[in-house]
């Protein structure tokens, strides 16, 4: 989308409205599952394309409408030259095969059925292949991310070491993080100790936080030990070892079922995952350490380490479901867990949102069953009454009061016996996996995937294979993997990964050893549709731990669009053929997106370029073009509806109007001319605090997405306690006694070239400014672009939107 904006800068409101949905979509088929058809990119005796392949029909109607916006989509100033002729202008952009076509691609029957679907075998396994991405490594345990624009990855060795790598694969000499002489653990293979996970602040950019779960000993006594780092003021790929500060320490009563998940919920708060101390069955007072609200052991933690560097390490969240029990922790977020291992945060889909934010997690099993959940403020997860969908102590199971949540997912121990939790896949560059829940287990090395039926809530299962025979055969695959799976992580894009290890400890939930090589490997998964091959990373790893292994997905396209290198394909063959002619004045309808949706309002343009601006109960006020707007502040890719704008003709958009055939009757486009000289306009110096309303789509003066001004800089709001009373103190700013109604989910558009200054905004609704108002810290935010803010404010209060 930053291309997109950065070609729209060069356009007018009313070339946006004309030219918009073109540029978006021929940019947008660079991630479409058929890039490599469209951009010609499996043939190695022909060029790959810099733009995709158009229908003819479609490449005609383009011409006529948005001829000029061609030099702007290639960077390439020669094809100036070739815009005003027709012929030509098709001749480069044209793909003269009806099925592959843009748009055609898209509502073929032929190619889109089953689209999505991953291929299986005839035993109905889905097929998956690997790619190595890294090796060396010594009982690895987790690989996370920073989620700091790097694409670092970071991997964590059950011996106390952190290594941080590159987006290239190369890793940093010096360790991210050494803890080997403070950790627990032994040489012993099946040890369950040492450390076990680590977990970066939502806001790491800006606060250089990260945190730690390990095993220690302390006066010989064995404890869990949650500490906080922070960077090195020096070096940004090293944690400063002396800024350690111990937030939580938990005596364990035995060396196993140590748990070892630390993970931040989209809320912001720390979850911490921690076992029921150990033994067998939960040996530990009347009815087991998980069942003890007022024990920590097995239990799913959430506390607050925001603004703690002064006062104590955390807070308690005030909506704890356990706050206000005397007989409880209240740290405790959900109970009766017996041994989490390896826990992920849904992304949730990325055009619904659905099942964003649910938390799903493995936990190992006793002696015959191992389960999945989804874990949920308050619930109680059975653990030690309940083994998956069994009864595991008979007395305990038939209490009445036990209200348990059963799991999404339990398997015997013929298909394993220690289950790794693992990741639902939201990456963009494999949609045949969107959705799916991939996770394995330690002891048999199965991989399983679990996916969602949407109209029942039930989960239902498919085991996943190596590909065979030519599946696997592209550079660098391969199909066969070390047993032992002990973990799986997510990179900033979504892609998941897994991680393995070489040997099986002796246990029933093993880890493991310190000799062992893990891998990050990349699967490669076929679709139904036969030259759609795509991969995901994967990190194989050995980890201490219940059965279990860390692992990554990455969706990459195979063969890569952008590789000079062609990879052979299965593709069956083309069908050329002759463009038949149209009549011009015939406009092509194209499946492709509308332009963003607007809100709908009583004011509305009927004729874009002609018609008076129409309002109804506030006062008429000419929309500002994108040229006028880019005067009033710094140029940016997004331009924004800026009030108090300077008068101008409502007859006609400004615009250094580009002539295109108008015999024909086609849409003007108002292109500005690169480097066209901006009309000087004199600055009012800007007071912290002021507000500014922006609209992407149809721009009024009402309404649009709020943008604070801070220290100099303009910024966005996000939406996560931002009420009516918030938005009351936006209008009244701007002049408006009322607010109608507060945008949220970044309805009036996402301010993605701007940084979010403020989150967590909660209003009395008499404040002068929003600084004034209950918020987290200018700049520190738990959330993305994706949930910008926005208002619609008016003059009377039962005015109609």
């Amino acid at each position: 989308m930053r291309r997109y904006y950065l070609v729209m800068d060069f356009f007018d409101y009313s070339g946006y409205v004309a030219c918009g949905k073109y540029i978006r979509s021929i940019l947008c088929q660079e991630c479409s599952p058929y890039a490599a058809h469209l951009y010609d990119a499996e043939d190695a005796n022909t060029p790959m394309r810099k733009l995709p392949g158009l229908c003819g029909e479609y490449c005609t109607d383009f011409w006529h409408r948005c001829r000029s916006t061609l030099s702007l989509l290639t960077e390439d100033d020669e094809t100036v030259e070739i815009e005003a002729d027709r012929d030509k202008f098709c001749a480069l952009l044209e793909l003269k095969d009806r099925d592959y076509c843009y748009p055609n691609v898209l509502t073929n029957a032929e190619l889109n059925t089953d689209l999505g679907a991953v291929r299986a075998d005839p035993e109905g396994c889905l097929q998956l292949c690997l790619q190595e991405v890294a090796n060396l490594l010594r009982n690895p345990v987790a690989m996370v991310h920073a989620n700091d624009g790097t694409h670092r990855f970071f991997i964590a060795e059950q011996l106390g070491y952190v290594w941080a790598y590159l987006p290239n694969g190369s890793r940093i000499d010096k360790p991210f993080l050494n803890l080997t002489n403070a950790v627990l653990t032994s040489p012993w293979a099946g040890d369950e100790r040492g450390f076990l996970c680590v977990a970066f602040h939502p806001r790491y950019k800006s606060t250089g936080k990260a945190y730690v779960y390990y095993s220690v000993s302390v006066k010989r006594e064995e404890r869990i030990r949650i500490s906080e780092f922070t960077l090195s003021v020096n070096d940004m790929n090293v944690l400063d070892p002396a800024s350690e500060r111990i937030l939580l320490e938990v005596v364990e009563p035995a060396s196993n079922h140590n748990g070892g998940q630390l993970l931040f919920g989209y809320d912001g708060y720390l979850y911490i995952f921690i076992g029921d101390g150990g033994k067998a069955g939960d040996p530990f007072g009347e009815f087991g350490n998980a069942q003890n609200k007022s024990s920590l052991l097995g239990k799913v933690l959430r506390v607050d380490v925001d603004d703690n560097s002064s006062g104590p390490p955390y807070r308690i969240p005030p909506d704890n479901p356990f706050v206000k029990d005397p007989r409880a922790r209240p740290e405790v977020y959900a109970y009766g867990v017996r041994n989490m291992w390896r826990c992920s945060v849904d992304r949730g889909d990325r055009l619904t949102r659905t099942g964003r934010g649910r938390l799903l997690c493995g936990d190992v099993g006793q002696n015959k069953f191992e389960e999945v959940d989804i874990i949920t403020k308050g619930g109680n997860y059975g653990w030690r009454a309940k083994e998956g969908f069994s009864c595991y102590d008979k007395k305990l199971c038939s209490n009445s009061s036990l209200d348990d949540i059963l799991p999404i997912f339990a398997y015997p121990h013929k298909l394993g016996k220690s289950v790794t939790g693992g990741y639902i896949y939201r990456g963009c560059e494999m949609p045949n996996l969107n959705g799916l829940y991939i996770f394995g287990d330690f002891m048999s090395g199965r991989l399983m995937s679990l996916k969602e039926d949407p109209s029942t809530g039930e989960w239902h299962y498919n085991e996943i294979c190596m590909g065979k025979d030519q599946t696997c055969n592209f550079p660098k695959t391969i199909n066969t993997y070390y047993k032992y799976i002990i973990s799986f992580a997510e990179d900033e894009a979504g892609f998941v990964n897994r991680r393995k290890t070489t040997t099986a400890a002796p246990t029933a939930t093993p880890i493991p050893t310190y000799t062992n090589t893990t891998f990050i490997n990349r699967f490669v998964v076929t679709s139904s549709y036969p030259t759609v091959a795509t991969t995901i990373r994967w990190t194989p790893t050995t980890a201490d731990r219940h059965g279990t292994t860390t692992a990554r997905l990455h969706a990459v396209p195979t063969p890569p669009i952008y590789s000079p290198t062609k990879t052979p394909t299965t593709q069956r063959p083309r069908v050329t053929y002759q463009l038949t002619t149209r009549k011009p004045e015939k406009s092509y309808q194209p499946t492709t997106r509308p332009a963003p949706k607007q809100h709908q309002t009583t004011s509305r343009y009927h004729s874009l370029a002609t018609t008076e601006h129409l309002t109804k109960g506030r006062p008429t006020m000419p929309r500002p073009s994108f040229r006028e707007v880019t005067t009033m502040r710094p140029p940016k890719t997004q331009k924004p509806n800026v009030l108090n704008v300077p008068k101008m003709s409502d007859k006609r958009l400004k615009g250094h109007a580009e002539e295109v055939d108008g015999s024909d009757g086609q849409n003007q486009v108002n292109k500005k001319g690169r480097g066209s000289k901006q009309t000087k306009v004199r600055h009012r110096k800007l007071k912290n605090g002021a507000v500014r309303l922006v609209s992407d789509g149809e721009k009024l003066p009402d309404r649009g997405r709020v943008e604070i001004h801070v220290k100099g800089e303009w910024g966005t709001v996000c939406d996560d306690l931002f009420d009516s009373k918030a938005g009351a103190v936006v209008c009244r700013q701007l002049g408006y006694p009322f607010v109608l109604r507060v945008a949220r989910r970044a309805e009036m558009g996402e301010g993605s070239n701007l940084n979010i200054l403020l989150d967590d905004v909660k209003c009395k609704g008499t404040e002068k400014t929003l600084l004034e108002c209950k918020r987290a810290k200018i700049g520190e935010h738990n959330c993305s672009h994706k949930e910008d803010v926005g208002v619609v404010c008016g003059h009377d209060e039962f005015e109609e939107e």
